[in-house]
C-alpha cells in the first residue's frame, strides 16, 4: 500500500511569503499614494490594487480546494481498492 508523501512548509518559508507579500502590497500602495496625478486617479488604482490582491486570494484558495479534493478522491479509492484486495480469496470457487 502507498501512501502519498505529506508535503510541509516550513515556517521559513511561509515568513518570506508573508514578508515579500506584505512589502510588495505596501510599495505598490506608496507608489500610488504618491503619484502625481489627480485624486480620481490615484483611487482607480488603489480600488484596481484591491481587486487584484482578492482575486489572487481567491484563485489561492481555488487551487488549494482541488488540490485537496483530488488528495480526498485518492484516498478514498485507495481504501476501497484495499478492502476489495483484502476480502478477495483466490482459492474460493464460487
Amino acid at each position: 500500500m502507498t501512501r502519498p508523501v505529506k508535503t510541509t512548509t516550513t515556517t521559513a518559508f511561509y515568513a518570506q511569503a508573508v514578508i515579500s507579500f506584505g512589502l510588495s502590497l505596501a510599495a505598490l500602495a506608496l507608489g500610488i499614494a504618491y503619484l502625481p496625478v489627480t485624486a480620481w486617479v490615484r483611487s482607480f488604482l488603489a480600488i484596481g490594487l484591491l481587486y487584484v490582491v482578492t482575486s489572487a486570494f481567491t484563485l489561492a484558495k481555488c487551487v488549494r480546494d482541488r488540490q485537496e479534493e483530488t488528495a480526498v478522491v485518492s484516498r478514498v479509492d485507495q481504501a476501497r481498492l484495499d478492502k476489495l484486495l483484502a476480502e478477495h480469496d483466490p482459492f474460493k470457487n464460487d
